[in-house]
């Protein structure tokens, strides 16, 4: 039968089909077609490419997960810095391969945990970090010139690097050695998770002195990561994590250019970190999107030549937001699905998230089966046989397609703010007027009227429920860890060189009134046992504090 009388006659097969009560939409509200095939849709074989090759669609290494697999990173901290070490050490020796430390809320608001805004939560989130020994000890046993270690931190990210990098010098190592990645990125901050210190230029002043810094002194380790995870988790589409995630890459991509440096010596050490979301093929489509758009954009608007600087290199986690408090256990087989999907995108390296992570910490057992559902899709589903299985599939580059489509507009959107026709100009613009906040909370609401109307559903949560609930053990943190660590804290303070730290952290203070480079002038301070608490707040001294615009 000829291919159009194929298509007439699947045509009135499904027209006298009744389809189920709809609507078909992605989770983020994308009309899908009942059928994508060559009758509505061409796939263009220079688009997709090959791996390893311009534009990268298929992903960034030419043999991929044949070569070797994805970093298995599983998020740790909590409690004290012994606690997490003992954690460490047990991932380590179930086979995960890269440490990616959890902070307490106080250590990511840059405040000392005897500070009166740290009571209740230190230790609860994360783990609690003040001083340079406090890192010596989370590492303890760990050589850190031979493992490289994710940091999620953005606001006081570089006094964080610079403890890292005094910790790793102490155990014999020089700083060039250093592998890992620092968050750092600081417009998610203000778009999505409001942890922040400084309005945004100091923060930026900031990040540019890594950039500069690590670019001439740790070759091997990534600055930033620029994060889509936490836009997504406050409710943006796949879209919108996307678009906004690639500005606010473009934008550190303009700083690193505004400081004399060329974008083939620094955007190949700029990493990413998505969130992989429910809706498989969605997600996939946005993975393989991002490093199309990534690499065009480095080539043709900021001119980068070499193929490491036209690689999107990304992390991924799976969505914290789509596990549920009901039917816990639900929750194993939705991380399972969310890994598989990133894996089929392409990532480089993977968190998977713990089936009692909704309601607490996850507690031993529970981070061991997450752990373990990586290494299942690993060693036993064959999926890393071939390169991008689903490559060429008509509905998957659809998807592809539309997510690219979607992402381009808001760019647009994003640079017809800027008064002087950049990235960085539109992100500041739409921080300041609130704009991508509302961007976000449109779409979120959006998708809680389809839940409570139930064109969106979740098992065990508006379908499928019951009551025959067991109750999880989850993990505790016990309030004598705060007693614990401001002990410690003060200990600390009691024994160090009092007139030495003070005078560091007037040398910062000074030096952030110029445009002295802070990383080493922050790695001195760290030296001289100057805590978090204290080195953010004679920064705060100078830059000041930042207060978000209201938006109705």
């Amino acid at each position: 039968m000829a291919s159009d009388e194929m298509r007439e006659e699947w045509e009135r097969r499904y027209a006298a089909t009744p389809e189920r009560d709809g609507p078909f939409t992605t989770l983020s509200d994308v009309e899908v077609p009942p059928l994508v095939g060559p009758h509505n849709y061409t796939v263009d074989p220079e688009r997709i490419g090959y791996p390893g090759v311009y534009p990268f669609t298929r992903g960034v290494y030419p043999s991929m997960y044949r070569g070797r697999p994805w970093t298995i990173r599983q998020f740790a901290g909590f409690g004290s810095v012994e606690d997490t070490n003992r954690r460490y050490h047990d991932l380590l020796r179930a086979g995960q391969h890269g440490l990616s430390v959890a902070f307490d809320m106080p250590t990511l608001m840059g405040r000392d945990s005897d500070e009166p805004e740290s009571a209740g939560e230190v230790g609860h989130c994360g783990v609690a970090v003040d001083t340079l020994d406090d890192v010596e000890r989370l590492f303890h046993r760990i050589p850190l010139g031979d493992i490289t270690t994710s940091m999620t931190i953005n606001g006081p990210a570089v006094v964080l690097f610079a403890m890292y990098a005094v910790a790793a010098e102490r155990q014999g190592f020089s700083i060039d050695q250093l592998g890992g990645t620092l968050q750092t990125d600081i417009h998610k901050e203000y778009i999505a998770q409001k942890e922040w210190l400084f309005p945004p230029q100091p923060h930026l002043r900031l990040i540019g002195d890594l950039i500069e810094f690590t670019t001439a002194n740790v070759p091997r380790y990534h600055p930033i990561s620029v994060s889509g995870y936490h836009i997504r988790e406050a409710g943006a589409t796949a879209a919108q994590e996307l678009a906004f995630t690639l500005a606010a890459g473009f934008s550190y991509v303009e700083l690193g250019l505004s400081r004399g440096l060329k974008a083939d010596q620094f955007a190949p050490r700029l990493s990413f970190f998505f969130d992989s979301h429910i809706d498989f093929f969605e997600e996939i489509g946005k993975f393989r999107a991002g490093r199309r758009i990534w690499a065009r954009w480095m080539s043709q608007r900021y001119g980068a030549t070499a193929d490491k600087a036209l690689l999107l290199r990304f992390h991924t986690q799976t969505a914290g937001v789509s596990l549920t408090a009901q039917q816990p256990d639900n929750n194993i087989v939705r991380t399972a699905l969310e890994a598989l999907a990133a894996v089929l995108g392409g990532t480089q390296s993977l968190h998977t998230n713990a089936l009692d992570e909704v309601l607490a910490l996850p507690s031993d057992h529970a981070a061991k089966v997450a752990l373990r559902t990586q290494q299942v899709i690993a060693e036993e589903t064959g999926v890393t046989n071939t390169i991008d299985p689903l490559g060429g599939s008509w509905f998957v580059e659809w998807m592809t397609d539309k997510v690219e489509a979607d992402t381009e507009a808001y760019f647009a959107r994003i640079l017809a703010q800027s008064p002087d026709e950049t990235i960085t100009g539109g992100m500041l613009r739409g921080i300041e007027s609130g704009w991508f906040m509302s961007e976000i909370a449109d779409a979120a609401f959006a998708y809680q009227k389809q839940l409570e109307k139930g064109d969106k559903r979740i098992v065990g949560v508006n379908v499928h429920t019951d009551d025959d609930e067991r109750e999880l053990e989850v993990l505790r943190i016990s309030a004598d860890v705060e007693v614990a660590q401001s002990a410690r804290l003060a200990e600390f303070r009691g024994r160090r060189d009092a007139a030495a730290a003070r005078s560091a952290l007037e040398r910062l203070r000074t030096a952030a009134r110029t445009d002295e480079n802070l990383v080493p002038v922050i790695m001195d301070a760290v030296r001289a046992d100057a805590t978090l608490g204290e080195v953010c707040g004679a920064l705060k001294d100078v830059f000041g504090t930042y207060r978000e615009p209201p938006v109705i």
